[in-house]
């Protein structure tokens, strides 16, 4: 059964009398309908009521039901805003009529189409309630969107002649109903009505309005569509004077005119917004790919996002920026980054939050506190490229955390930093799915149109009140995640992959298959039904399941990594692509990255090839190597810079003294000592073979090394020392927790568990009690003596009747509960509660009192 059916037999009922309360209608409906609503509405089982009229309660909040507004896509809001302004309660037929306009369906077909869906949904989430004959919006609801001088109704009305006319004086209304040519009355609530008739009645309002001066037209035609108020002098215009004395329109405080709601409906033709929008917005497509070329293009996005990542933690190994006093990364370390990284400071931004969403970084946590990379990081590195990429694009997805704020200001007008504090928007998440959800709607290669995907997003969830800031913050978060997915290899040249369609899970699934191309064309299944947030969500198995699907489509379309360079004699090696990570980690020591891009280019320095040999490689073991490696013969070149790098390498030995040179050759601490740039290391002759330095050994190296020797350091005991980078990283860290917006949707489990407590708490509130000589009033707990209430129970546990108990546990909380009495002994008394559906003991001396139940209940 459809929102709509199950929306109309609810309305319809079963032949009792209409709810008079909304407490009443929710009684009324079955568990389908309240686990949609607790679904649609989680906020309202945290915690969970004790019964349906705690829930109608909690329903008809303000902070509830603003966010239940929020979520309306725009046809469902502009019909509250309708039922907002009119009567209460109002019909179907009047409903409709302020929708489609004046004759209804016959005016509007597609808004007539469309508005059964719209009046389920508001009905599904207790927005509005009772039958099709007396619809009432929750008052809540009513009062947020109804007008007012200082918050004017989205659809442009003004209040009604009644509210409108409220402040006037009797003779001033008298006066009025004598111009317009109606009969007087004895008291002004019968003139105000008298006038409220006049104007509400289509053919006497047209000819009322043919005698009207153009002029006085005019300023009609100004106020029709919003705002309905305008200022006016002591000394009216003639053609204003003409309206006032009409009661066309009416004074709200001096100088302050309104156009009254009747009026302005009767100008509108009945409709009461301008643009009814009942169909979402069409997606238009961009651009139109064979989805092979996206897929691959996807998947060379992806494996560069995973070489960015890389090398970003890379380049913070030994640990990389400070932490802020305040949190997050400096301007200047954001920069020093997207140079490193060879991009743009916004998009180093958004690797570095990338980085940290996955849990690869975080802030080390020491005194001098620098980020890191985290032990995880290690463990990521170690899995396929496949399954890496999923571990990234599934941190994305669900990461609350906003790039693209990085740089701006918040509200206190402080700058937002990468990896600093402000950064979470709680609907990004939300956003995200949606993007690319809606991409999934379209065929397979198919890139929409962004301007679509915005409009789309606005209709789906507007903001009620125009709120730019929001609405300017949710298109881009809107925007971000089309160019992040782009970025990250979710999508390729717009168009969603098979590997992105995959991570989606369902998402993708309930995506409608195809948009209305016009007002004839049929509401998608999609959209006649559950909007997105209504949807079941999806588990953690599910998830997993789905990053698993997506690697495996992933997987063939990534580069292999290659086992090969290509050396050439200009001291540079080229590798034609991704290489296998131990030959990229020791070329990476043995030579600078030059260029990056399809092919790597690294170039062979003396600097570099000394870096190799700190690092305990022999000039055998780099031979070694290139040979293994290369494609090509080890270029000539290469090899003598190699042999003359090591010959030269360790022939100096540097140690403390503050430090000290020594070599065996005297000649060569000759040269040094005559050298003048040897003048700042304050060095001195000890021996034939050993120089004493007045700097500490790292000076005295870097010193030698700028003079064009190649020093090595030394231990205590003689032994060369062997360098090798220091791999630094952070205590465990989790990754960053989503900021979730407003409560979980709850899964089958726990709206389970809620309904039976519900059900069972408004059993207990609302079983008809049998009358005693002083009945309770309703909310009041049952009241008898301690040996009454004995007795009572001895006497249910021999008839197995059930009983009305006043319960107040050991926190001094008290609670009523419908309980059938099994025994009484020792001074408790076991019985299977209803409340609970369970078989409890409870202490006599903590009841209240009890009262026997009808004897047609349970």
């Amino acid at each position: 059964m459809t929102p709509e059916q199950r929306s109309r037999k609810e309305a319809a009922g079963t032949g009792a009398a209409a709810p008079r309360s909304l407490a009443e209608s929710l009684r009324a409906r079955d568990d389908v309908s309240l686990s949609a609503l607790l679904r649609a509405r989680p906020d309202l089982i945290t915690p969970v009521p004790t019964d349906l009229t705690q829930l109608a309660t909690r329903a008809a909040t303000r902070a509830s039901v603003v966010r239940a507004l929020e979520r309306l896509d725009r046809f469902a809001l502009q019909t509250a805003e309708a039922l907002a302004v009119a009567p209460d309660p109002a019909s179907y037929d009047e409903l409709l009529d302020l929708m489609a306009g004046d004759g209804g369906a016959e005016a509007d077909p597609v808004v007539a189409e469309a508005f059964p869906r719209a009046l389920a949904v508001l009905r599904e989430q207790a927005l509005a309630w009772g039958p099709d004959d007396r619809l009432r919006l929750v008052r809540t609801a009513r009062e947020l969107l109804s007008p007012s001088p200082q918050h004017p109704s989205p659809t442009g009305l003004g209040p009604t002649v009644a509210e409108a006319a409220s402040g006037m004086s009797p003779g001033r209304i008298q006066e009025i109903l004598t111009v317009t040519g109606l009969p007087s009355t004895h008291d002004a609530v019968s003139a105000t009505a008298s006038l409220t008739a006049l104007f509400a009645d289509r053919t006497r309002m047209a000819a009322l309005l043919a005698t009207a001066p153009a002029e006085s037209l005019e300023v009609l035609t100004r106020l029709v569509w919003g705002p309905p108020y305008g200022q006016v002098t002591p000394d009216p215009a003639p053609r204003l004077r003409w309206l006032l004395d009409r009661g066309l329109l009416l004074p709200t405080a001096p100088g302050t005119v309104v156009l009254p709601r009747e009026v302005a409906l009767h100008l509108r033709s009945g409709r009461a917004h301008r643009h009814t929008e009942p169909l979402p917005p069409a997606l238009t497509t961009a651009a139109t790919h064979r989805p092979q070329m996206v897929d691959a293009t996807a998947a060379g996005q992806a494996y560069t996002a995973l070489a960015t990542v890389e090398e970003l933690l890379k380049d913070w190994d030994e640990g990389g920026p400070s932490v802020l006093r305040a949190g997050g990364l400096s301007v200047r370390d954001l920069k020093r980054t997207a140079v490193a990284l060879d991009v743009s400071e916004p998009m180093a931004a958004f690797w570095v939050e990338l980085a940290y969403a996955a849990g690869l970084l975080a802030s080390d946590g020491e005194a001098d506190e620098r980020y890191a990379a985290t032990p995880a990081y290690d463990e990521w590195l170690e899995l396929p490229p496949a399954v890496r990429w999923t571990r990234l694009a599934t941190a994305w997805l669900a990461a609350t955390r906003a790039p693209g704020l990085v740089g701006g200001r918040d509200a206190k007008d402080r700058a937002l930093s990468a990896l600093g504090p402000g950064l979470d928007r709680s609907a990004a998440p939300e956003v995200r799915h949606r993007v690319l959800a809606l991409l999934a709607g379209l065929p397979e290669g198919a890139a929409a149109g962004h301007d679509s995907v915005l409009a789309r997003l606005r209709w789906e969830r507007p903001l009620r009140g125009a709120q730019p800031t929001a609405e300017d913050l949710r298109g881009r978060l809107a925007e971000w995640a089309l160019s992040e997915a782009e970025l990250l290899g979710v999508t390729g040249r717009g168009a969603l992959s098979a590997h992105g369609r995959t991570l989606l899970g369902d998402a993708a699934e309930h995506a409608p298959a195809a948009e209305p191309a016009g007002p004839g064309d049929k509401l998608p299944v999609h959209h006649r039904h559950h909007p997105p947030a209504l949807r079941e969500p999806l588990t953690a198995a599910d998830r997993a399941a789905a990053a698993d699907r997506a690697a495996t489509l992933l997987a063939p379309l990534l580069p292999e990594p290659l086992d090969h360079v290509l050396l050439q004699a200009d001291l540079t090696a080229v590798a034609p692509g991704p290489l296998q990570r131990p030959l990229a980690d020791m070329l990476g020591v043995l030579a600078d990255v030059e260029s990056k891009g399809g092919a790597t280019v690294y170039r062979f320095t003396p600097a570099s090839v000394r870096r190799a040999l700190d690092a305990g490689r022999s000039a055998s073991d780099l031979h070694a190597f290139l040979t293994a490696h290369s494609r090509t013969p080890v270029p000539q070149p290469l090899a003598y810079l190699i042999d003359d790098v090591a010959r030269r390498h360790g022939h100096l030995r540097v140690g403390a003294a503050s430090a000290y040179v020594r070599c065996d050759d005297d000649s060569v601490l000759n040269e040094i000592l005559a050298d003048k740039r040897s003048a700042s290391l304050r060095l001195r002759r000890l021996a034939p073979t050993v120089l004493a330095a007045g700097a500490d050994p790292a000076t005295l190296l870097e010193g030698l090394r700028a003079m064009g020797f190649a020093p090595a350091a030394e231990s205590a005991e003689g032994d060369v020392l062997i360098t090798r980078a220091h791999a630094h990283r952070t205590p465990p860290r989790t990754a960053p927790e989503p900021v979730p917006d407003g409560p979980p949707t709850p899964d089958a489990t726990l709206l389970t568990a809620a309904l039976r407590a519900i059900r069972a708490g408004d059993l207990a509130s609302t079983a008809p009690r049998k009358p005693g000589p002083e009945p309770a009033a309703d909310g009041d707990l049952p009241r008898t003596t301690s040996a009454e209430t004995l007795a009572t129970m001895q006497a249910a546990v021999l008839t197995g009747t059930a009983l009305w108990i006043g319960y107040v546990n050991a926190e001094g909380t008290a609670s009523q509960r419908v309980i059938a009495p099994l025994r009484v002994e020792g001074g408790f008394v076991t019985a299977y509660d209803h409340t609970a559906d369970e078989v409890r003991t409870y202490p006599l001396h903590r009841v209240t009192g009890v009262a026997e139940l009808a004897d047609d209940q349970l």
